[in-house]
């Protein structure tokens, strides 16, 4: 679906990529893992086309997503940031509706405002249709940005992608679970999710493989089972981690 070929990427002399193949493939949740600036947000960047790399290519479907017009990837490729910030107060369901902008003028138009209703029950957050953006909580907000690109998938042929930057990171655990699920459910349709996380064990969970990053590098990739042992992540974080029934703990003190 999309494929990173020896992707490197710099500002100045540092390197925020350095030397990544991967693919994320359909019918997938590929969870990418890692320390504080490893990469991993730059890595997300780079395969949604909003970052050009310096060396490597990121193709979509085949097709260098330099080849790609933006309406087109974006009827097959929806992003979730870590923020996202508004210039203009709308209320929630209008900022779910801008993820439905790329299919106008499209036989999919009709179905806008299914589409946006179906998202936000998804999502979890058609309770707060009416309610003004900018007076939500971040795990609210978050939880709207998901619903938005949840629109914008709705009607776009298989495969198509999903890419996530910590998605969970302001949500309380009942809704992050939810979130988790519905990206497991999403998989199942045969929708490719590459998802950015911090906590361990939601990877453990969601994930079919786990990318670990590390200094820019992706330094393992695999299944959950096969990466996030004890004994690697310790080299990873330089922390020690016990395994206590199933559940990574950090080795605190």
């Amino acid at each position: 679906m999309i494929e990173a070929r020896a992707l490197t990427l710099a500002a100045g002399p540092r390197r925020l990529l350095d030397d990544v193949t991967l693919a994320l493939r359909p019918g997938e949740v590929l969870a990418v893992i890692g320390p504080n600036g490893a990469g991993k947000s730059t890595l997300l960047r780079a395969l949604s086309g909003e970052l050009r790399p310096r060396d490597g290519e990121v193709a979509m479907l085949g097709r260098a997503l330099r080849d790609w017009p933006p309406a087109a990837m974006a009827r097959c490729r929806a992003v979730v940031s870590q923020q996202a910030g508004l210039a203009f107060p709308m209320r929630v369901a209008e900022v779910v509706a801008l993820g439905r902008l790329p299919w106008a003028g499209t036989a999919e138009a009709a179905r806008d405002r299914e589409a946006v209703s179906a998202a936000m029950a998804m999502a979890g957050v058609a309770p707060l249709a009416t309610q003004a953006y900018a007076t939500l909580s971040g795990g609210e907000r978050q939880r709207v940005q998901v619903a938005r690109a949840l629109a914008q998938l709705d009607g776009a042929a298989r495969p198509a992608a999903l890419l996530l930057d910590e998605p969970t990171a302001s949500l309380d655990v009942r809704h992050a679970a939810a979130l988790l699920a519905v990206l497991r459910r999403l998989a199942g349709e045969g929708l490719a999710v590459l998802v950015v996380l911090h906590d361990l064990n939601e990877a453990a969970f969601v994930a079919d493989r786990v990318a670990v990053m590390q200094a820019a590098r992706c330094v393992a990739l695999g299944p959950p089972r096969q990466v996030l042992r004890p004994d690697f992540l310790e080299q990873v974080y330089g922390l020690g981690f016990h395994d206590r029934d199933g559940a990574l703990v950090p080795a605190f003190g």
